[in-house]
């Protein structure tokens, strides 16, 4: 890189940090979730193949609650996202939270997902 230096954000270092530590296998694949200010995504990842096996989204055209709160809209997500997965023959998952706080809307997130069946 012509000796330059990327300073990265404190977000992409923890980021880093945790993605070093937690990989999805077949047999349990990684849930992982990424949050913008005003949506936010789950997928769940089989790492060995590289394939993504179900998203969810508020941004999905099939998502009921676009003018819930962010708080309940992320935990509808995570029941979706359960239920996807359970539809697919997956019950555990490895919880990626792509260095953001266990908090708020990744909280509400996992507790959707946790009710919906998923196991982590």
């Amino acid at each position: 890189m012509n000796g330059r230096v990327i300073k990265l954000s404190g977000w992409e270092r923890r980021k880093e940090r945790v993605r070093k530590k937690i990989s999805g296998t077949t047999e349990r694949p990684r849930l992982n979730v990424h949050r913008s200010n005003k949506h936010i995504y789950a997928q769940i990842i089989d790492d060995v193949t590289g394939k993504t096996i179900v998203a969810a989204s508020t941004k999905s055209k099939s998502f009921e609650g676009a003018d819930a709160k962010k708080v309940d809209a992320a935990k509808k997500v995570g029941e979706t996202i359960g239920k996807l997965a359970l539809e697919k023959g997956i019950d555990k998952v490895v919880f990626d939270r792509s260095g953001y706080i266990y908090h708020g809307r990744i909280k509400a997130l996992a507790d959707g997902a946790r009710e919906a069946g998923l196991k982590f």
